[in-house]
Order: C-alpha cells, then structure tokens, then sequence
C-alpha cells in the first residue's frame, strides 16, 4: 500500500495534531523536572514469567535485564546513589538474571563489586551474602567474587569473624586450579589478624605438609609466615609470668 503524501491529509486533521503537539509541549515546560527515585525501582518478574518471555533463550533476556538494572540508577537525566535502592529488589533482581544464566558472571561481579561499596554496612552484609549463597552453587566458577566478599568483610566492615566464615568456604570448596593459592590461603592470615595464632600455625602447617602448595615461591612464603608466626608465639609465651 503506498502511502499518501502530507498534502492529501484533512487540514482539521493536521489542525489537531499541532494542537495536541503544543499542549503536550506546553505542559512539559510548566511540569517540574522528573526526579528518579530509588522505590521506583520494581520488584522483579517471577522466574516463570521471565523464562516464558525468553521463547526459550534466557541468555539475551538476562543481558538486556542487567542492562536494565545497571542504567537503573540514571532515570530522566538524574541520579540515584546505589546506597538509594531498594537492595531486596536489587537482589531479586541480581538472583533471577543469575537463574536465567547460571553461566553469567555480571551479577556477582555487580555484587561484589558495585553494590557492595556503598557506605551502608547493612546494604554491604546483603550483598556480601548473596555473594556467598551463590559461590556455593558453583564455586570453582564462582570463587574471585567470594575472594572480593572476603576482602571487603576483612577491610571494609572490620567483621573478622565474617572473613573468616568465607575464608573457610574457599578453602573447602574450591578445588579448580585456576584458582591462585592465595585464595585457598585466607584463613590463616585473618586468623592471625585475630591473635589466633597456634590455629593460624596450625594451618599453614597443614598447607605445606599438604603438598597442595606446588610454586616453590609460594612455598617459601608460607614457610616465612610459619616462622614469623612461631616467634611471635614464643615471644608471647615468654611474655607470661
């Protein structure tokens, strides 16, 4: 069907147009700037509804949704601080676009690393803990977001306790080589931040007899860690009366 030139259209029709058209501008100047807000943000699809609409290839929709989510916070040329959302949504959000694409690393990497920066301690935790939840689904995939959570929880929240609960988890669950030693390494070290120090011996001494440890560099590191960590243990014995 070829269309009609401009010129064929009723003149009341184009009238009507350019009305529509200069109340709809003249509204827009006289309306105040729209403001984003961070409860606009909804809660999520269920996963049923999101894995129908995907006609059977999750992986595009889990991209477009983290594209969604990442843009979220610039709404109508304005702002929203991370630290502003609604973190229930926003891990809603995170674990269906991680259910849609187990594969996909972005969520986590988000988590770890965007969402958990917030000066909010408790906006931290959640992240920090989806993070965990996640790592144990597939930890050999999955394992440099828990070593991030683990910095963060040592550095960041000063929560030793916490460091070390996930310290433990990559040093039991991850098994993939590809993995550096240092992430298997952890524990010892926030123990020793913890003057615990005979379980922080203990457990290099347990790494080196191991024979897991196979780099000669990272051997004679751990066994410097292991001498230090004597010393400064005879140093407090002799200290007691």
């Amino acid at each position: 069907m070829r269309e009609r030139p401009i010129s064929h259209v009723p003149r009341w029709v184009l009238a009507l147009l350019g009305a529509a058209f200069a109340v709809q501008l003249a509204l827009g100047v006289g309306l105040p700037r729209p403001r984003a807000a961070a409860a606009d943000l909804p809660r999520p699809p269920g996963l049923a509804v999101l894995r129908l609409a995907s006609f059977g290839d999750p992986i595009p929709l889990a991209n477009l949704l983290m594209l969604y989510l990442q843009a979220f916070d610039y709404q109508a040329g304005t702002h929203v601080p991370y630290r502003d959302l609604d973190y229930e949504r926003l891990e809603g959000w995170l674990d269906r676009i991680l259910a849609l694409d187990p594969d996909g690393q972005y969520p986590l990497m988000s988590a770890s690393r965007l969402y958990a920066q917030v000066p909010d301690p408790a906006k931290q935790r959640r992240m920090l803990e989806f993070v965990y939840r996640h790592y144990l689904e597939d930890p050999n995939r999955r394992w440099p977001w828990l070593a991030h959570a683990t910095i963060l929880a040592k550095h960041e929240l000063k929560d030793l306790a916490l460091a070390r609960r996930y310290a433990v988890a990559l040093q039991r669950h991850t098994t993939t080589p590809d993995a550096p030693v240092w992430v298997r390494q952890m524990e010892p070290f926030i123990l020793e931040d913890m003057n615990e120090l005979e379980a922080a011996k203990i457990l290099i001494g347990g790494l080196i007899a191991s024979g897991q440890v196979k780099d000669e560099r990272d051997l004679r590191l751990l066994q410097r860690r292991l001498e230090t960590l004597e010393a400064r243990i005879a140093a407090e014995k002799n200290r007691k009366p």
